[in-house]
């Protein structure tokens, strides 16, 4: 009897799911696999979250080309999966289907004022200078004087980046044009970033943290009162801290004893042990109460952040950007994991709600584990679930499905789509952008809007 190629479906496009792909090639070198995306383009973060001003990073996006496009991983954009096509309907045409959808939500602060107009999470407005076609109509007001960014990660340290570096600086990157447009209009002077915790426990990593402070033109501050420890954060850092906490600490102790620069441009000020309270404002935001906080040791062992009576701090301003996390949203037919908001699964076989693995059906990257790690994380938790695949591939486990042949899905997602995008039309969108970068003398020049990316797919591609 002759084995048939095994058929993969990945659902998601990003780097969780090129990962995947990559490891697969390695695994299962002559598995046939189709990489599901909803928008026009892949990628996902590495195209629509990592700041325009991290261009070494993006290069990611030829070396997952390299392992996947190139070794004839097919790309199926503009399809929805729970909407165009249903998951029983992939189970029927593939023999293991990997998701690796992310995280797409916000955590919500869950405080008064949250959804007053200028209040935003701070993923949109990366979406949105992303050139992300979901966010292309989206206006941001950035008129006001003063910003707060609410939360001490990464991606609060890319919004504040972006907020503070000039017009000069903007126009290298591949910022999308619209937003190009308003953050050369922007008023705003200083962005305040508020941390519910102490510097110790600060989610920067340090070569974000560093950049805040060496921003041209900006005087980035920290109080000295700030980035002194208290005596649990003290014995934390000392016998469990990890050496990215400890050189944060380092780096803001280095922020604190800076002299100001009156002469600069713009202001950062990075403030530490506050909790928002409420967002203030008559049709739109105006102000931001703020509550002080302590470090306090939990009966688990972890240090915590618990409110200190007294007054509350109002500071005004007129645009909150809110980072506190991401949430996973259910996929329809799929088991859900409601309170910790992932795929229940076995280092990435899927779960049933009785606890055992569905056969066929497998989770990787942030719909896995959860909002956390960095982009490289995504390989090792890659490796994880594509080892489990290929083990039950090799033990027979996984049946094979009533409708295996590509022409079978191929008919059906011509019916059904025909504005599909392939690996093909990704080709003419990319060299659309490059060439527009190449005579604008930047990085490339993103399509932003859904019609655009579609038009140009269905284009030839630039010679």
């Amino acid at each position: 009897m002759v084995r048939t190629r095994e058929r993969v479906a990945i659902v998601g496009a990003g780097p969780a799911g090129a990962f995947a792909a990559a490891c697969l090639f390695r695994a299962r070198g002559d598995a046939e696999i189709d990489l599901f995306e909803r928008l026009p383009t892949p990628w996902g973060l590495l195209r629509g979250g990592v700041a325009p001003d991290h261009q070494e990073i993006k290069r990611l996006e030829d070396t997952f080309d390299r392992q996947t496009l190139q070794r004839g991983c097919r790309f199926l954009g503009n399809v929805e999966v729970g909407t165009d096509i249903s998951h029983a309907e992939l189970m029927r045409h593939y023999t293991a289907v990997v998701y690796a959808t992310g995280a797409q939500t916000d955590k919500s602060l869950g405080i008064p004022g949250e959804d007053l107009p200028g209040s935003w999470p701070a993923t949109e407005f990366v979406a949105w200078y992303n050139g992300h076609p979901d966010y292309r109509g989206v206006e941001f007001d950035l008129s006001a004087e003063r910003a707060v960014v609410i939360g001490n990660g990464n991606v609060a340290a890319d919004v504040t980046r972006m907020l503070t570096l000039s017009a000069h600086e903007l126009e290298r990157t591949d910022v999308a044009d619209h937003a190009l447009e308003a953050l050369r209009e922007s008023r705003i002077e200083e962005v305040i970033v508020l941390g519910r915790r102490g510097p110790a426990q600060a989610a920067f990593t340090s070569a974000e943290l560093r950049e805040l402070g060496r921003l041209d033109g900006v005087d980035t501050r920290v109080d000295p009162a700030d980035v002194e420890l208290d005596p649990a954060s003290r014995r934390w850092l000392a016998e469990e801290g990890t050496f990215t906490a400890r050189k944060n600490v380092e780096l803001l102790r280095e922020f604190a004893a800076t002299p100001a620069r009156p002469d600069a441009r713009r202001r950062i000020e990075l403030r530490f042990l506050r909790s928002p309270v409420e967002i203030r404002g008559s049709g739109r935001v105006e102000a931001l109460d703020v509550r002080r906080n302590e470090i306090v040791r939990a009966g688990d062992g972890s240090l915590r952040a618990r409110p200190v009576d007294g007054d509350l701090e109002t500071i005004e301003c007129g645009l909150v950007l809110r980072s506190v996390g991401y949430r996973a949203v259910p996929l329809p037919d799929v088991p859900f994991d409601e309170r910790h908001f992932v795929l229940p699964n076995e280092r990435g076989r899927v779960l049933t709600p009785a606890g055992e693995p569905l056969p066929g059906v497998y989770a990787v990257g942030w719909i896995k584990r959860g909002p956390t790690g960095i982009l490289g994380t995504n390989k090792r938790d890659a490796e994880e679930t594509v080892s489990c695949l290929a083990e039950d591939l090799r033990a027979g486990a996984l049946p094979q499905p009533p409708n295996p042949g590509r022409e079978q899905i191929d008919a059906l997602l011509a019916e059904r789509k025909p504005d599909l995008v392939t690996v093909e039309g990704w080709r003419a969108i990319d060299g659309h952008e490059l060439e527009r970068g190449r005579s604008e003398q930047r990085p490339r020049v993103k399509l932003a809007s859904r019609d655009e990316l579609l038009a140009a797919a269905a284009a030839p591609a630039p010679s």
